[in-house]
Order: C-alpha cells, then sequence, then structure tokens
C-alpha cells in the first residue's frame, strides 16, 4: 500500500476493493431529526437541507480521524471545492434521516467523501446521495498543501470501522 501513497494520488476503492468506500462501509452515520423550518412551499425538505446535513457528517468524521485537531495545532485543514448532490425521494415533517459518510478517495492534497441519506419514515430508503470534492489548505498561506501521512493512516483507520 505504500506504493500508491507515493504515487500521490489513489482512488481508495481500488485499492481495497469496494465501490462504496474502504470496506463498502460507511464508517460515520449519524441521525438527524427533520426540523419543520426544514420544509419549503412544497411541504418537503428544501435540497439545500441535505447539504448541511452532508456538512454535518463530514465534520462529525474530520472529528473522528483528528482532522479538527490538526487543523487547531498546524493550522492546515479541509476546504470544499465542490459537491454533487442527486435527490431520489423526497422526505417529509416529521421524519428522522440518517447521514452516512466515507471517504473514497485521496490524492496528494485533494479528496473525495461520499454520503448516502435514508429516511427512517422510508424503512431506511435511500433518498439522497452527494460527493463531495476537497483540498487540504494551509490556512497561512491559503495555498494547497499535501495530506500529512499521520492524518492519512487516520482516516484509514476511521474506514476500518462501521457506524451501522
Amino acid at each position: 500500500m505504500r506504493q500508491v501513497w507515493e504515487k500521490g494520488r489513489s482512488d481508495l476503492r481500488d485499492i481495497l476493493g469496494s465501490s462504496e468506500g474502504f470496506l463498502g462501509n460507511w464508517p460515520v452515520s449519524t441521525k438527524i431529526p427533520v426540523q419543520w423550518g426544514d420544509l419549503d412551499a412544497l411541504n418537503h425538505v428544501n435540497h439545500t437541507v441535505f447539504l448541511t446535513w452532508m456538512e454535518t457528517a463530514r465534520m462529525i468524521y474530520f472529528e473522528k480521524c483528528g482532522m479538527m485537531d490538526l487543523m487547531d495545532s498546524e493550522k492546515i485543514g479541509p476546504i470544499l471545492a465542490g459537491l454533487k448532490a442527486d435527490y431520489s425521494s423526497p422526505v417529509l415533517f416529521p421524519d428522522t434521516v440518517t447521514v452516512h459518510a466515507t471517504m473514497s478517495r485521496m490524492g496528494n492534497s485533494s479528496f473525495d467523501m461520499n454520503y448516502r441519506i435514508t429516511s427512517d419514515s422510508n424503512g431506511g430508503k435511500v433518498v439522497a446521495t452527494g460527493t463531495v470534492f476537497g483540498v487540504m489548505c494551509d490556512y497561512t498561506t491559503g495555498k494547497s498543501t499535501p495530506i500529512p501521512d499521520d492524518l492519512r493512516s487516520r482516516i484509514l483507520g476511521v474506514e476500518g470501522t462501521r457506524s451501522e
């Protein structure tokens, strides 16, 4: 595996043989109740709320792998470079969703995270999926910086767990 990291870019699904994350797991899952204020004029959850839910799962993931500590101690951390969201079914009130997150790719300084959002009221049906494209940034210089090897190791450790 060391050779792959030395290339500077790798798709972790290729390394560990899964299309859903390193091990086919969603190592971070968090339940979020739908709030009345999440609804739009059509009485379903507004599309922007799904992005906030993904952000919540991302921050939990970053906390779990120690990235938040790195942000404080070394002033480096992630910035959002892009995102993609696909909505497959409306979410209504009342409901509770579960947002699942996994790291699907790490390059030299960039990474992709995948998300799956399921609805408890619909028996765990997938209602949306998403991908975030991030870049590790040196907050002092405002420039991209390589993902530290120790953070890569901690992410691999997180990906070896399962929260479902």
